[in-house]
């Protein structure tokens, strides 16, 4: 969506969220950035907010600001509203975004992609670990959306620099797993509705440090940025900062130090999955953010110590998967579902611990 001079990304994703793990990652929680601020007059009539910000932003449309509004980017007092909010007097109406404001050139680059399905309307991309999401924060060339940009180009409608295509949720960088893309504005639309709505499938698989006693289990912990390290996120017991998460985990196979288990997201707020685990003490292995770098569980003898170091080599990233994407398909209404092998690093990594507990 375009309003003004700068893009405005609709990504139908839970409101209190974007990302994540990622998403987003993934994909980003507490990571929103005001593009635009108007403050209605003392003696402003009430107004729709669509009506209020077309006269205000220049080449905007009610139709671009209805789907803003829907992807909770509109704000009225720093709260979510529809397009069809009446703006009072001295309202503070704002324009969010999950970036700070800039303009983005999308450059097309040659990147290879392991598409698991496409159509006319969507494209399911197996990511691997290393392959940054979105340009951004130093990383504005050489990541998935330019190998979008390129795999695309010669499609007549298609626009690298129109927010309404492409990704609709993301994970981390060093995650590795499945993502999906829209082709159109449409199947944007109905994809983020569908996250926004949480009625998609996303399971992970993760190697965390320690032996997870119960079988199964919930986390729940507002998740929001730490004010002592803005690169990380923490959990907030108290409820009254951050947003609500919630992290549902199933222990696959306990390996002496470690486990395997299996997440499903709830939620999806910033490094959702690393923070919970972090949280109840099974920090993901070797990841570098939060801990899982070191040796949280076992002995201090050299030979273990070794042990560790080599298994770092072998996946030298957060041991973590979106192992499966499940979702209504926006045009034919059939449910789709994916599911993605681990790749080596992490078989690897977890073929090593088997033969370390026998």
């Amino acid at each position: 969506m375009k309003l003004g001079s700068e893009s405005m990304e609709i990504e139908k994703k839970d409101i209190d969220f974007l990302t994540e793990e990622s998403g987003f990652t993934e994909d980003s929680d507490d990571e929103f950035y005001e593009h635009f601020r108007f403050t209605a007059d003392k003696g402003q009539s009430l107004l729709r907010v669509d009506k209020f910000l077309v006269d205000r932003i220049e080449h905007a449309s009610r139709n671009r600001i209805r789907l803003a509004s829907d992807a909770g980017f509109i704000r009225a007092n720093n709260k979510p509203v529809k397009c069809n909010y009446r703006v009072k007097p001295c309202d503070v109406i704002t324009v969010v975004m999950d970036r700070p404001r800039r303009e983005l050139e999308i450059i097309p680059e040659d990147i290879p992609l392991q598409i698991v399905y496409e159509d006319n309307d969507v494209m399911v991309i197996n990511k691997p670990s290393g392959l940054v999401v979105h340009p951004g924060h130093g990383n504005y060339t050489g990541t998935l959306v330019n190998a979008i940009a390129w795999r695309w180009k010669d499609q007549p409608d298609f626009d690298s620099r129109d927010p309404r295509l492409g990704l609709v949720h993301r994970i981390d960088k060093d995650t590795s797993g499945l993502l999906v893309a829209a082709k159109n504005p449409e199947a944007k639309t109905n994809l983020g509705l569908q996250f926004f709505n949480k009625t998609t499938q996303r399971k992970y698989l993760a190697l965390v440090w320690g032996i997870v006693k119960n079988d199964e289990g919930r986390i729940e912990g507002n998740i929001g940025r730490d004010p002592k390290d803005k690169m990380r996120m923490i959990v907030f017991p108290d409820g009254e900062n951050g947003k609500p998460a919630v992290t549902h985990y199933r222990v696959l196979e306990r390996l002496g130090y470690v486990t395997l288990i299996e997440c499903r997201l709830e939620t999806g707020r910033t490094h959702q999955i690393r923070v919970h685990l972090k949280y109840i003490g099974h920090t993901l292995f070797n990841d570098e953010r939060y801990g899982g770098n070191e040796i949280v569980k076992g002995t201090h003898h050299a030979k273990y110590k070794q042990f560790i170091r080599n298994c770092m080599e072998i996946c030298p990233r957060q041991a973590l998967h979106a192992q499966t994407l499940g979702f209504i398909h926006p045009k034919t209404g059939k449910e789709m579902f994916f599911e993605s092998p681990l790749p080596d690093d992490m078989n690897q990594l977890i073929e090593k611990w088997r033969n370390f507990v026998i």
